[in-house]
């Protein structure tokens, strides 16, 4: 909710919670009849998501989570931008898992850069960072920038923009190996992360700190439904669609 600067594609786990309303809901619920009482309840996808989407405006924003693909189209105002959306199915056969989507862009070459911004916003809020399964609300804090971003802007241009070399964080998956031998346990640091955060001068707090488990994954055949760039705006749909699902 800090970013000021233009975000072109955005990535979120979970959907924001109301994009069912840009989109085919009924074909949705169609091939999940079990949303059904979720899109009604609006508790089908995240609110802070929802809450970035209308923030951000990204011209772009994937999720995944639901195992299904869904696409919408999101008008921010009468004549503001448009924030096309895009959900995909499960990496398995059969299954709507992958489209190709152009995106414009000036003329390359191009190479991964720190995001002087970001580095910035994580150097700031780290203070507050959450270590507990608390719910916490920072969407209407403030703290000044300004110092954080100079420091950030005078490391940058110490050391360049340029991430670390990423390495391998675990052993390689090996499909002969079966049972214990294959697996891996325990916790392992990352040491992208431990290299951000020394870059940065801040702690590395996440030994210690609770993980949520995971919520439990549908697992159902999705249904086909318009590819992001061919989406009707809702009140574009055809009329057949209303004798299909009861409102």
């Amino acid at each position: 909710m800090q970013i000021e600067e233009p975000v072109d594609i955005f990535v979120s786990h979970d959907w924001p919670v109301g994009i069912t309303d840009h989109g085919n809901w009924k074909r949705l619920v169609r091939d999940k009849p079990y949303f059904k009482e979720e899109i009604q309840d609006r508790t089908l996808g995240s609110k802070p998501a929802a809450e970035l989407l209308e923030k951000l405006k990204p011209p772009y924003w994937f999720s995944a989570h639901l195992h299904c693909k869904f696409a919408a189209l999101v008008q921010h105002g009468d004549e503001g931008p448009v924030t096309k959306f895009l959900a995909l199915d499960k990496c398995i056969p059969g299954r709507k898992f992958l489209q190709i989507i152009e995106v414009e862009s000036e003329p390359g070459p191009y190479e991964i850069q720190y995001d002087e911004e970001w580095l910035a916003i994580t150097r700031r809020y780290n203070s507050i960072f959450p270590l507990t399964m608390r719910r916490s609300y920072f969407g209407g804090k403030q703290l000044d920038m300004e110092d954080s971003r100079q420091w950030v802007r005078s490391k940058l241009q110490s050391r360049g923009t340029k991430p670390f070399e990423f390495v391998r964080t675990v052993p390689c998956y090996n499909s002969f190996e079966t049972g214990a031998s294959g697996s891996f346990s325990g916790h392992n640091r990352n040491p992208q992360t431990e290299a951000l955060l020394e870059f940065l001068e801040l702690p590395y707090v996440l030994d210690d700190s609770e993980v949520a488990e995971s919520s439990v994954s549908r697992v159902e055949d999705g249904g086909g439904v318009e590819d992001a760039d061919e989406i009707q705006l809702p009140e574009e749909e055809d009329e057949d669609d209303d004798d299909d699902v009861e409102d």
